[in-house]
């Protein structure tokens, strides 16, 4: 034999194996991403406000969106510097991961000129598109629950994703919006998001409602593989894990 064809040899059963291992992530990718638009469609018509924000049953039209006004107050009215980098807000074009039925999404819209968002329900997109109908610069679409395919190749100057990672159930997953995040924001541009930090408590490869937990060293090395800057984190090893990627320049 050969030295080339002992290398085939050899190299045959490894390639065999990480092609077996690839279909096999593939394969739960798909299932994965079934089981959360099925999920949060279930959510959606029993009760979408309530799996929206669950401190409450049966929220009020009022009560639901001021709770919505109350994030953009907590992580983005305190942070405008990092957030706007000397932009004025209505003149910024904004994107948001996992809109939900629309109650940050109304309060984003409400600040910045232009806000387009997406969702893996489509029952919760209906019912967002509802809440924004008197507000013609906030723009919502179905997704696949991965990628932002479905959103104009515009450039935007912030990107803005609260509690919804935490129910995302794999790394890759959450690692695709991020690289997908980053394709459509403006070089130095800000991806601020929330995700379980929590490794202790571990999720299951098909829980749609407790996602993967990801680790400070996992948050910066996502970070880097997918052109950010993991410039701050806060609240690592806790349900609520602050991330400010920024978007290198090149």
């Amino acid at each position: 034999m050969s030295r080339k064809n002992e290398i085939k040899a050899i190299l045959r059963p490894v390639y065999h194996t990480l092609c077996r291992t690839y279909l096999r992530t593939l394969i739960r990718t798909e299932r994965q991403l079934e089981l959360m638009e099925h999920d949060w469609d279930t959510r959606a018509r029993e009760n979408a406000r309530h799996f929206v924000a669950t401190g409450k049953d049966n929220w009020p039209d009022e009560e639901f969106f001021a709770s919505g006004e109350r994030t953009v107050a907590d992580h983005i009215l305190t942070d405008m510097l990092n957030v706007c980098q000397g932009k004025s807000p209505d003149r910024m074009r904004v994107l948001e991961i996992g809109c939900g039925a629309g109650r940050v999404t109304r309060a984003l819209a409400r600040l910045f000129g232009e806000v387009h968002a997406v969702d893996v329900s489509g029952e919760m997109v209906r019912q967002a598109r509802l809440a924004l109908k008197h507000y013609p610069n906030a723009k919502v679409y179905q997704n696949n629950g991965m990628d932002l395919s479905v959103i104009p190749a515009l450039p935007f100057d912030f990107a803005f994703s609260a509690w919804v990672f935490q129910h995302i159930p794999s790394y890759r997953i959450i690692a695709n919006y991020v690289r997908e995040t980053q394709r459509l924001l403006v070089p130095g541009g800000l991806f601020k998001f929330q995700t379980r930090g929590n490794t202790a408590d571990k999720s299951k490869a098909n829980e749609t409602w407790v996602g993967f937990a990801m680790s400070d060293q996992q948050a910066v090395r996502c970070a880097n593989k997918c052109g950010f800057e993991a410039r701050y984190r806060v609240g690592a090893g806790t349900q609520e894990f602050w991330l400010w990627f920024f978007k290198r320049d090149r």
